[in-house]
């Protein structure tokens, strides 16, 4: 599903080369569940972003569901991140002013979707992630882990192959932050949906069943274990 092959990036400041990732390499299966781990400063939200085609590595090569990106122009990449990826952020970025349901069938707005069929599948997903009821209610009107849940359904409607989520329960309690990996956890049996989640949280690292670890710009390991329920 995934492989980054020998991947650096360096960001310049000025006249200096500041790097932050160094020699990256690593595969990820399909229906994988995996948690990119490691302190502040390792790296890893970097990795994310050029995993989630939204930057390019300064060396090295992605290549997603079997595709090389190393050589494809911005407008090919953008419609590969389209196609294939969903994202899930730690601060929803839910637009206010619309109900769920819209917040939810905006991706499908930007591809041209016609309204009555975006709605339609806007409430299908938010369905999907227990929200049924809640199709009406705007972001103020909603709990964290509901916002986040609308977040995710939205991440769904595209129908991606690989789902990244970078902090999704790092603005939850600890009851709503379980009920939201619970949740990951499900759509990864159900849809077999591939999934890499950025977390400082050993609780919910330790529900993944495979744990990447970086340090420095680097892999520090990469931990695939049998999956284990905790209760």
């Amino acid at each position: 599903m995934l492989t980054v092959k020998d991947v650096s990036k360096e960001f310049r400041l000025g006249s200096a080369v500041a790097p932050v990732l160094k020699d990256v390499s690593l595969v990820l299966a399909e229906g994988e569940f995996c948690a990119l781990t490691g302190p502040s400063g390792s790296g890893k939200t970097t990795l994310m972003n050029l995993i989630g085609l939204m930057d390019r590595p300064t060396k090295g090569d992605i290549a997603v569901d079997g595709r090389s990106t190393r050589l494809v122009t911005s407008d090919r990449l953008a419609a590969l991140r389209n196609q294939v990826v969903g994202f899930v952020f730690q601060s929803f970025h839910l637009l206010p002013h619309l109900s769920a349901l819209d917040n939810v069938g905006l991706p499908l707005l930007y591809r041209g979707v016609a309204v009555r069929e975006r709605r339609q599948r806007a409430a299908a997903a938010l369905d999907r992630v227990g929200l049924s009821e809640r199709v009406g209610h705007r972001p103020c009107e909603l709990s964290g882990g509901q916002r986040q849940r609308v977040a995710i359904a939205r991440a769904l409607i595209t129908k991606p192959r690989l789902l990244l989520a970078d902090e999704p329960t790092g603005n939850l309690d600890s009851q709503s932050a379980d009920e939201i990996i619970s949740l990951f956890l499900e759509l990864n049996r159900s849809f077999g949906l591939t999934s890499l989640i950025v977390t400082h949280d050993a609780s919910v690292a330790a529900r993944c069943t495979r744990r990447i670890a970086m340090r420095d710009g680097r892999v520090l390991d990469d931990d695939l274990r049998v999956y284990r329920e905790f209760v």
